[in-house]
């Protein structure tokens, strides 16, 4: 394995570990930035109401997203097992 292909390889997985997390992250982000505009409105400042919402919505862009998130995974795996006698 040379050194090009190890960094392509870390590359590859760091890209996908961001795009499997980034509808979390950005839901998470719209929910909170929601939640806190809403209470800086209303002069609430409940720490529990910015977690509920927050967590609900997660879960429910997870529920969504799963079947993109096991088929990048897939392919993923694929082509690392597919690349695998390149490296070693």
């Amino acid at each position: 394995m040379t050194p090009e292909s190890a960094l392509d390889m870390f590359r590859h997985a760091l890209l996908t570990a961001l795009l499997l997390a980034s509808p979390m992250l950005g839901v998470g982000l719209v929910v909170g930035l929601v939640v806190s505009i809403v209470q800086a409105v209303t002069s609430v400042q409940e720490m529990t109401l910015t977690f509920i919402p927050k967590m609900l919505a997660v879960i429910l862009a997870v529920v969504i997203a799963l079947p993109w998130m096991l088929r990048l995974m897939i392919s993923y795996a694929g082509s690392l097992f597919g690349n695998l006698s390149a490296w070693v």
